[in-house]
């Protein structure tokens, strides 16, 4: 590693981690020629193990010493002229707006997403977060997906990034540990992103062979119990369901009607006590966890 020392936020090797937005940092015209800031050791260790490249790190001065593990398989890995920026506690914060524990940033060079087949190939369960647009929530969701067994997690076009910094920190990192990809394209785009979601998005799944559920509360829905009960039945009996799409909606207005219309079944989480509905997060946690494969 090359260690350097840095004092101002405004020196120009910092750009990265201090002037350039989320998606400028996308580079929405080529995403896969963009990076990403990881944030905190965890995360950064995450992506590390998933070889997801280090352009350079912002270490806070006291938390070097504590970092020689990553630094020894980026010098393994990637060679030892990775930059690694050391400041001040203080400058660092300056910099996130809040004290970091155990300060450490990365800038990530983000790689080619796979197609939806690739991902879905093998799986059994998997998410679909259509529109999505808070980063905690798309991280909570990512990191329930991927601590209850969830296959593999797709983002619609105008889903928020889960590799947005918020998003990847409140996901812990797993959003390298579990397959995920978009559904209906990479990035949003108003021309073309109706025509692609969620009618053709959705038929790519059923061809795939999945049972597509809309989470939503309607009176005419199927109670989650329910759904368990046709995963559960014999794989003879006609309403069995072998491989499974869970599609979450966005927060406030939930899923579209055009995505409720197009799946094939809707499924509803029972409320009490007059709330009309769980946070996003929370209902996702409830749904990977009342569907999860049951093991002898």
């Amino acid at each position: 590693m090359k260690v350097v020392d840095v004092d101002s936020l405004d020196d120009p090797r910092l750009v990265p981690y201090v002037h350039l937005t989320e998606p400028q940092l996308r580079n929405r015209l080529e995403p896969a020629k963009g990076l990403f800031i990881a944030e905190s050791p965890k995360v950064i260790d995450r992506a590390l193990d998933a070889r997801r490249e280090p352009i350079s790190l912002l270490v806070e001065r006291p938390w070097l010493e504590g970092m020689s593990r990553e630094f020894a398989l980026i010098d393994e890995v990637w060679g030892s002229d990775v930059p690694v920026y050391v400041a001040s506690p203080e400058l660092l914060s300056r910099l996130t707006g809040y004290r970091l524990h155990r300060g450490a940033l990365a800038a990530m060079r983000r790689w080619p997403l796979p197609s939806v087949e690739e991902v879905c190939r093998d799986a059994r369960r998997v998410a679909v977060l259509e529109n999505i647009v808070d980063p905690t929530n798309v991280g909570a969701l990512v990191r329930s997906a991927a601590a209850l067994d969830v296959d593999a997690v797709l983002v619609t076009p105008s889903c928020g990034d889960p590799l947005y910094r918020r998003a990847a920190r409140v996901s812990m990192g797993t959003v390298f540990q579990i397959s995920w990809t978009r559904i209906g394209g990479e990035l949003h785009d108003s021309r073309t992103a109706g025509d692609v979601w969620p009618e053709r998005g959705l038929a790519e799944l059923h061809r795939l062979g999945f049972v597509t559920v809309a989470m939503a509360l309607r009176d005419d829905s199927l109670s989650l119990d329910g759904l368990v009960a046709r995963l559960g039945s014999p794989v003879d009996e006609p309403d069995h369901i072998d491989r499974l799409a869970l599609v979450f909606g966005t927060e406030g207005d939930g899923l579209s009607p055009r995505t409720i219309a197009a799946t094939d079944l809707t499924v509803r989480i029972p409320m009490s006590h007059g709330v009309d509905s769980l946070n996003v997060a929370a209902s996702s946690a409830v749904a990977f966890w009342a569907t999860r494969r049951r093991h002898a």
